[in-house]
């Protein structure tokens, strides 16, 4: 698995890099597969990964209809953290962030995980009484969460305004939380379940389900009907438009989710600093821009641009805290179609088709859960029950009312 070794850069170097071996293949697709993956995003390479490494079931396909990481895997601010109220919500990202902690190792790929910290900002009195309430609740699940003052926000942040028209009254820490390359964590799956026999088909459009007697027997593609005896799809902000081509509703809604980047500085800042009141989240990424996170936007849409007036709510409060940044330019600016549910939790699991799994409703916290969304999932497919991390994630939730509201709990789900 090692095909990068330093004897693999002085040989190829000689040829000008013109024989590297394809970190994976590209091949046609066969009749039928175990189990098809619609989405070639970083949760649908997980999950067949998962399939292959944990699972024994290797004859999976991965279909996608664009290119592998070109939807919201490469349209996110890359923040990794598990710091979540609820006990539903900690129990899937902390076993996400505990599979983060070794994931280059265990795909022999750099995925650039930086537990650099976390920071999320209270500025006003609901503030300091949620973010109490989150620690507490935090650290009785055994997931490390602090509470700091404005002093030692200001040792970890120089630069930072305290008494801005935001003031900063304290923070929630987690040490352990940090960012992730998002284009290598989808390539770095992608190699590993390649070796593992994995086939995965780009350009491959899923245009139809193959349905009899309400189980799935295959997906109609752009390259022809492939069957399959299981089928998991996991598309993000078009996964309403799959269900209804199985024939049912999902209880989601797609809007746009957007960002932006300055051109590039040396180091300054070295932790994530978000804000929940005022929507801003910063960090800076390794080659020194600035990655700015917004808001989504209040209308839906399957836009990947996002409105100008999000983008001046997220600046205005970006420079104030932060007044170093105010002659900074911004390079470029990107959006991508989140699926949202109402309790801003995510949906895991059967659907009314047998045999037919989805995996959606992420919103805008997804890219952070991918290893553990992917893990989970898997496992669901492979044995037909749903894992017991992600059963509390059922779409049965919005029947029975036991919903995992962490859009209120939070104010912010990034």
């Amino acid at each position: 698995m090692n095909r990068y070794s330093i004897f693999s850069l002085l040989r190829n170097a000689v040829n000008y890099h013109q024989d590297w071996q394809r970190a994976w293949r590209s091949p046609d697709p066969k009749r039928a597969y175990d189990v098809v993956i619609v989405g070639g995003g970083g949760h649908g390479l997980a999950t067949a990964y998962y399939l292959a490494s944990e699972c024994g079931i290797r004859n999976v396909a991965v279909v996608e209809k664009g290119w592998l990481g070109g939807g919201n895997t490469g349209r996110n601010t890359t923040i990794v953290r598990s710091n979540y109220l609820y006990d539903e919500s900690a129990g899937i990202y902390e076993h996400a962030l505990k599979l983060w902690e070794g994931l280059s190792q265990e795909l022999n790929y750099n995925v650039m995980f930086s537990p650099r910290g976390l920071l999320h900002l209270a500025h006003n009195v609901h503030d300091m009484q949620e973010i109490g309430r989150r620690g507490s609740a935090i650290r009785l699940n055994g997931i490390d969460s602090e509470f700091v003052s404005p002093t030692q926000v200001k040792k970890m942040v120089p630069f930072i305004n305290l008494d801005c028209r935001y003031p900063v009254m304290g923070a929630l820490l987690q040490r352990r939380g940090g960012t992730a390359r998002h284009d290598a964590v989808a390539w770095g799956y992608a190699r590993s379940a390649d070796a593992l026999g994995v086939d995965i088909i780009q350009n491959c459009e899923v245009t139809g389900f193959r349905i009899e007697n309400n189980t799935v027997t295959g997906v109609d593609t752009s390259r022809g009907m492939i069957g399959a005896e299981k089928v998991g799809c996991v598309v993000a902000g078009h996964c309403g438009v799959l269900a209804g081509m199985a024939g049912f509703r999902l209880p989601v809604e797609s809007v746009p989710l957007q960002a932006l980047v300055s051109e590039p500085v040396k180091p300054i800042l070295d932790c994530v600093v978000m804000s929940g009141s005022v929507h801003a989240y910063i960090s800076q990424s390794d080659k020194g821009e600035l990655v700015i996170g917004a808001g989504s936007d209040l209308y839906n849409s399957y836009s990947q641009r996002g409105s100008f007036d999000i983008i001046e709510e997220t600046v205005g409060p970006v420079v104030e805290l932060y007044p170093i940044f105010s002659r900074m330019k911004m390079l470029r600016q990107w959006g991508g179609i989140v699926d949202v549910t109402v309790d801003r939790s995510p949906i895991l699991g059967k659907t009314p088709v047998n045999n037919l799994f989805f995996n959606c409703g992420w919103g805008t916290g997804g890219f952070k859960a991918t290893p553990g969304s992917g893990n989970v999932f898997a496992h669901s497919i492979a044995r037909g029950e749903i894992h017991p991390i992600a059963e509390p994630f059922s779409i049965d939730r919005f029947n029975t009312g036991a919903l995992i509201d962490e859009g209120a709990a939070a104010a912010v789900a990034h």
